[in-house]
């Protein structure tokens, strides 16, 4: 299973800066556990530049990152 983020989401819990991994994902319970592996998918929209890392994301979602000034970055494992 993996747990599915969009980008929209991010600019809500999250400021200009920030990295955003699943355990951050997890603490502001955007995601259900930091032991499933989360994507990112390009729902929405982002103005804040993040470090996102992640076990897979959309290419769409990997541009709108880059687009505001962030990085997509894919961990491996869970």
């Amino acid at each position: 299973p993996v747990q599915i983020v969009n980008v929209g989401r991010l600019d809500m819990h999250f400021e200009a800066g920030a990295v955003v991994d699943v355990a951050a994902l997890h603490e502001c319970r955007l995601v259900r556990s930091a032991d499933i592996p989360v994507k990112l998918l390009a729902e929405g929209e982002s103005t804040r530049a993040f470090t996102v890392r992640v076990h897979g994301a959309s290419q769409a979602a990997r541009e709108k990152i880059t687009a505001a000034g962030g990085t997509v970055e894919i961990v491996s494992g869970r």
